[in-house]
């Protein structure tokens, strides 16, 4: 057993696809398949339930995977300190982000980062699932650390630090009757059309929730993948929306309201898998943005 096995390993028990993992490690999937087989050889087990269809891992694959991903990140430590104590903190970090949030000076952040470690690769990505996708890729080690914003009960698995929590505020169009409130309950927006993110972001599912809780589900008319693109539709009149306030600035044609009635409030956390020490770098990064949230 070596330690590439057991990354290809990895590869495959997280991607459920000996092509999907060659394509992850920059290899062909004979390499990938030539060393899981050797593997299963050293171990005198099926690692997988293989089929024309699918892959799936064997009762054996799935004692190994906590372990197998464990070892490889005790040697990546181990190779980091010793790096570190040459040549300066190295490694890679994966984050993950919601596209475009004004709470986060993320650029900033990850400037100050790289100047003070200029050796450690950085990669962010946005996910089209939002807080719910960024959630799942870093419980199964896709991203080191993800930006997101999801409820408590679902952050299972995760150790999260919160940033910053703000309130919802109701947005309709400028001509709407609702319009000329100071001030709106759920229930005065009860029948409306509504203008939303998609089902995987958290704001969304905050919102449908609280319609629920009410008696009083919602119908979406219009889905977005991006927050700040909302009040362009119900300024088109397609619909009224519920949304973070802090996201929004001025909008012409459209009236934002202050919702009573209603503990409603969306929280930004910074999230890391829980059970396991982050990587040093990422560490670093924790300790960069610090308890007095000066990038955020």
């Amino acid at each position: 057993m070596d330690s590439r096995q057991l990354e290809y390993f990895v590869a495959v028990a997280e991607e459920l696809s000996f092509t999907r993992a060659a394509q992850r490690m920059f290899t062909v999937q004979s390499t990938v398949s030539a060393a899981v087989r050797a593997l299963e050889t050293d171990l005198k087990t099926t690692l997988f339930d293989r089929s024309t269809r699918r892959v799936v891992l064997s009762a054996a694959g799935q004692a190994l995977l906590p372990e197998a991903k464990a070892a490889l990140e005790a040697l990546d430590r181990a190779r980091a300190v010793v790096e570190e104590a040459s040549t300066g903190l190295r490694g890679n970090i994966r984050i993950g982000t919601l596209a475009r949030l004004s709470l986060v000076n993320l650029a900033e952040l990850l400037g100050a980062f790289h100047r003070a470690y200029p050796l450690v690769e950085v990669q962010v990505a946005t996910s089209p699932t939002g807080s719910t996708g960024l959630a799942d890729d870093v419980r199964h080690g896709r991203l080191d650390v993800a930006l997101l914003g999801l409820p408590t009960p679902e952050l299972n698995g995760l150790d999260v630090r919160e940033i910053a929590t703000v309130d919802f505020v109701a947005l309709v169009p400028a001509g709407h009757d609702l319009a000329r409130r100071k001030a709106l309950r759920l229930e005065d927006l009860a029948g409306e059309r509504f203008v939303d993110m998609p089902g995987g972001f958290g704001n969304r599912k905050m919102v449908d929730r609280a319609f629920e809780a009410i008696g009083h589900p919602r119908r979406i008319q219009v889905e977005v993948p991006e927050l700040t693109a909302i009040p362009d539709y119900v300024r088109a009149g397609l619909g009224v929306a519920v949304v973070p306030e802090p996201e929004l600035t001025g909008e012409p044609g459209v009236a934002k309201l202050p919702l009573k009635g209603v503990d409603l409030t969306w929280t930004l956390s910074v999230a890391t898998l829980a059970g396991r020490p982050p990587s040093r770098a990422v560490t670093a990064l924790l300790d960069l943005v610090g308890p007095d949230g000066r990038y955020f």
